[in-house]
């Protein structure tokens, strides 16, 4: 097993949350993750987001785990532990 496999399924899990917290905000609401970053964080809504992001790795975690990529799938799982830890101090 490559450490750099750990490291490429935490990249793949950050990547997957930026881009559900990105269509969830698209589909759902008025705003836009780039253009209202500040906005979302003074609101307090940006943790809420990135949380409703991270249900998109579920899915990247069982593709990793049928695809037989155990160590890139402890990787997504390491980023949505540390995901999950920086929403408590934003």
């Amino acid at each position: 097993m490559k450490k750099t496999d750990l490291l490429i399924g935490f990249f793949i899990g950050l990547v997957s949350t930026f881009i559900g917290a990105y269509l969830f905000l698209k589909v759902k609401t008025k705003y836009d993750l780039i253009d209202d970053f500040n906005l979302l964080r003074i609101e307090g809504i940006l943790g809420k987001v990135f949380v409703l992001g991270a249900i998109l790795n579920i899915v990247v975690f069982y593709i990793l785990l049928k695809k037989n990529k155990e160590m890139m799938a402890r990787g997504v799982i390491l980023a949505t532990i540390i995901l999950a830890l920086s929403t408590l101090f934003i």
